[in-house]
C-alpha cells in the first residue's frame, strides 16, 4: 500500500487530500498545504495526512510548520511506518537516528519490491552487484567459495552475480515481498527474513544457525538504510567462517564524519568510519572501488565498494 493510497476513513477529507496532491504537483505546494490542512481539520487523527501537510509545507518554505506536522505524524504513528523521525533530523528539529526505523525499511521495500529491478536497473543505472563480483573476482583471482550468505538480498541481483561461484547461497532481507521475487527466480537454496539493524539473537533467523559457516558474506546496496553499522559487522563476523570475506558497498560521505543522513532519506559513510568498524571486529580490508553506484534524480550517486576479511 502506497502513502497516497491510505485513506482518512473520511470521504471529503479524501477528496481534499486528492486535490492536495494534484496542486503539489501542479507546483503549488502553498495551496497544496492549506487544502491538506482543511483535510485534516476533518480527519485530525490520520497520520499518513499529518505527512502529507509535512511534504508540502517544506517544499513552501514553511520549516517550522512542516516540524509540526510531523510531529504530529509521529503522536499519531509511533512506530514511525512514514520515516517522520528521519524527516524531523534532516530539518534540524531532532538528532540524527543512529537507524531508521525498521518498519519503515521494510514498507518501503515491500511497496517497492514490484517494480524494484526495473526502476533500479533500468532507470537509475544500476551497478552494484556486477561491480562488487568483479571487485570480489579481482581480489580472490577468481575463488569459488562453498557457503554465500547474501545479507539484504533484496530481489537477489547480487544472487545472480555469485551464483555460478558458490555451492550453497542463502539470503536474507526484512521485506517480505523482496524475498518472494528472490524465491522467484530459484537462485538461492535458502531465503529468511531477518532484521540486520538488531544483533544477531534478536535479529530473526541469523540466531537460529549455526555460526562461523560462510567463506563470503555480501551486503550490495544496503548500507545506506543504516546508520550505526555495528550491527551488521557484529552479524557479519557470527556468519563467518575463520578467513571468511565481507563484500559491501556504502554511498560515499566524503567526508571524515562517521556517517551523515542525506535529503533521500539514505546514510552515507565515510571511508574512516568503515575502517574503524572493520578493525572493530579485527577484519582487514583487502580490496575498495571508488565508483557511482546509481543515479539519482539525474546525478551520480558516489560510493564505495570494499572486501574485508575475518581473521583466520
Amino acid at each position: 500500500m502506497t502513502l497516497n493510497q491510505l485513506s482518512s476513513g473520511d470521504l471529503i477529507a479524501d477528496r481534499r487530500a486528492d486535490y492536495a496532491k494534484m496542486l503539489a504537483e501542479a507546483g503549488e505546494p502553498q495551496s497544496a498545504a492549506e487544502l491538506m490542512a482543511q483535510a485534516l481539520e476533518r480527519a485530525p487523527d490520520w497520520p499518513a495526512g499529518w505527512f502529507r501537510l509535512a511534504d508540502y509545507e517544506e517544499k513552501s518554505g514553511r520549516k517550522e510548520a512542516a516540524i509540526d506536522a510531523l510531529r504530529n505524524t509521529l503522536r499519531l504513528n509511533p512506530d514511525d511506518v512514514f520515516g517522520a523521525s528521519l524527516k524531523l533530523a534532516l530539518l534540524g528539529a531532532t538528532e540524527t537516528p543512529e537507524q531508521p526505523p525498521s518498519v519503515y525499511v521494510e514498507r518501503l521495500f515491500d511497496d517497492y519490491a514490484e517494480r524494484f529491478d526495473k526502476a533500479l536497473v533500468e532507470k537509475l543505472d544500476y551497478r552494484v552487484p556486477e561491480k562488487l563480483a568483479a571487485l570480489i573476482d579481482r581480489t580472490t583471482d577468481g575463488r569459488h567459495f562453498h557457503y554465500v550468505t547474501d545479507l539484504g538480498c533484496g530481489t537477489g541481483l547480487f544472487g545472480e552475480r555469485i551464483r555460478h561461484r558458490c555451492d550453497y547461497l542463502e539470503g536474507f532481507d526484512l521485506s517480505a515481498n523482496m524475498l518472494a521475487k528472490a524465491e522467484a527466480k530459484a537462485i538461492y537454496d535458502r531465503l529468511a527474513q531477518a532484521d540486520l539493524s538488531l544483533a544477531p539473537e534478536n535479529s530473526g533467523a541469523f540466531g537460529e544457525l549455526p555460526p562461523a559457516r560462510a567463506d563470503l558474506v555480501s551486503s550490495a546496496d544496503v548500507l545506506m538504510h543504516l546508520g550505526n553499522l555495528e550491527s551488521v559487522f557484529v552479524i557479519a563476523d557470527r556468519l563467518l567462517a575463520p578467513g571468511g570475506l565481507f563484500a559491501f558497498s556504502v554511498e560515499d560521505a566524503a567526508t571524515n564524519e562517521g556517517f551523515i543522513l542525506r535529503p533521500s532519506l539514505r546514510y552515507a559513510h565515510s571511508e574512516a568510519y568503515i575502517a574503524d568498524a572493520c578493525a572493530g571486529r579485527g577484519f582487514s580490508l583487502i580490496g575498495s572501488e571508488r565508483t557511482v553506484i546509481r543515479m539519482d534524480a539525474g546525478r551520480p550517486v558516489e560510493g564505495v565498494l570494499f572486501l574485508a576479511r575475518k581473521p583466520a
